[in-house]
This record gives C-alpha cells, structure tokens and sequence, in this order.
C-alpha cells in the first residue's frame, strides 16, 4: 500500500510518499512553486504526481494552511491538529505527549493523552509569534535563519507586540547601536516570549516540537526554564505530511 500525505502550508508545501508503513520520499517545494508548476485548477486541484516525483499510490491525504482553499483531487482532506497528532505518534512512538508546531503563520499546541487529542491552543491571528516573523527579521538584520538562530546570550528588549511595528522597533535597535548578537538574541527571545502564554496551560516535564522553528537552538534553550526535557521530532518539517500518511493507512484498514 502506497499511501501519499501533503501539508500544504503556507510557506512550503511538504509530501511525503510512504509505503508499507515505511517512508520512502520526502519533498518539499516552497507553495507558490508547487501551485505554479505542479498544478492545475479546474475546479479541483489536480497536482502532477508524476513531475513531482511520485510515479504511483493508492490513497492519498492532505492538510495545511490551505486545505479549506484547496480541495486535491481524490484526496482525503483532515484537519491539521489531527495531523500532527498521527504524525508524532509515528515518529516517537509515544501516545501521551505535549507537541508544539511553530509553522509560518500559525502555531499549535496539542495535547494527547492515550493516543486521543485532548486539549489544544491555536494563534492564527497574527504572524509574531510564527516563522514568518522571523524571516521578515533575518532580512532586516542582513543575515541567514541559520545564524539568527544560535544566538540566545543577553537578548536586546524588543517590546513591540505586532510583527510590523517589531520590524520598526528593530531597526530603531540597530540605529541605536546595540551588538548584533544581542539584536538576533532580542527577536529569538521576543518569539519565545509570544509563544509562553500559549504554553502556560501544558505543564509537564517534557515537551515536542514541529515545524521549521523547531530548528531554532535559541528557542530550545529558552524552553529549557519551563520543561526538563525537550524533544526535537527527527522530521519536524514533514510531520503533517506523515500524519498524513499514517491516517490513510489506518483508514484503508478500517
């Protein structure tokens, strides 16, 4: 059984191919690619398989920022929470766990417990606290998200609470001289600062993470104050895909 997942996000669309339960091809192409040159519309997404890499499957799922916007032909659509739900099970094995998806324009806290979602807390209002927040930031500060990233040591206060008038607070920082270190410090601890209301209801010891802000050291170490133990998903990127993947494979089963 060949089973296809898509997580059409808003930034990047992820696919995952898998077979057998196995994963055997990743992919992931930013989304205004993927709509241009993969797809067509007519009123229903049909999407190239074939130039994207998959010659074949059996069933296939998507979800993401735009599964309401966008129906695939032939596919199934699920929510994202359930997603990422099915996606972490997968890779950890685990059925009781907190999981924080920090994607590029919303944010998600799940609760499972027995495999069952059992409580969650969204932000899909404002784009601060998300990856595009600190895109927009790594291009004012004229440096890659990788080097953005590894810098967490005396954080510069960045008060602004809009990610518009942060941008303008930021560089009023810059005018005002203070180190780069501490500027890039400032934006990765003004995202931790924004995503710690969402997470003061999922106390616990231990904590997951998804998404491409997953990848943020800075943000880990500031996460170490609140969880004794924090856990970076092997493919944080791809876990909506996989969760994808897995819901397929259960539902041919049934």
């Amino acid at each position: 059984m060949r089973i296809v997942g898509i997580d059409l996000g808003s930034r990047f669309v992820k696919t995952v191919l898998m077979e057998n339960y196995k994963i055997v091809e990743r992919i992931c192409i930013s989304t205004v690619s993927f709509y241009k040159e993969y797809c067509s519309f007519n009123g229903r997404l049909k999407v190239d398989f074939k130039k994207l890499g998959i010659d074949s499957f059996d069933f296939g799922v998507s979800t993401g920022y735009g599964r309401n916007n966008v129906d695939i032909e032939s596919f199934r659509i699920i929510n994202e929470l359930k997603a990422h739900a099915y996606g972490a099970m997968y890779q950890t094995g685990l059925k009781d766990f907190i999981l924080l998806d920090v994607g590029g324009q919303d944010v998600k806290v799940i609760k499972v417990e027995k495999g069952v979602l059992t409580d969650l807390e969204l932000n899909d209002k404002c784009a601060a606290s998300c990856g595009r927040y600190i895109e927009n930031m790594a291009k004012i500060l004229e440096t890659s998200i990788d080097e953005l990233f590894s810098y967490y040591k005396n954080p510069v206060e960045l008060n602004s609470t809009c990610a518009v008038f942060s941008e303008s607070e930021l560089i009023g920082k810059i005018a005002e001289g203070v180190a780069f270190e501490r500027l890039c410090a400032g934006v990765n601890y003004s995202l931790y600062k924004r995503l710690k209301p969402l997470l003061t209801r999922f106390k616990g010891k231990s904590i997951l993470l998804s998404g491409g802000v997953a990848e943020n050291k800075a943000l880990l170490e500031y996460l170490k104050s609140d969880y004794d133990e924090i856990n970076v998903l092997n493919e944080s990127k791809f876990n909506g895909a996989i969760g994808c993947c897995c819901f397929g494979i259960l539902k041919n089963k049934k």
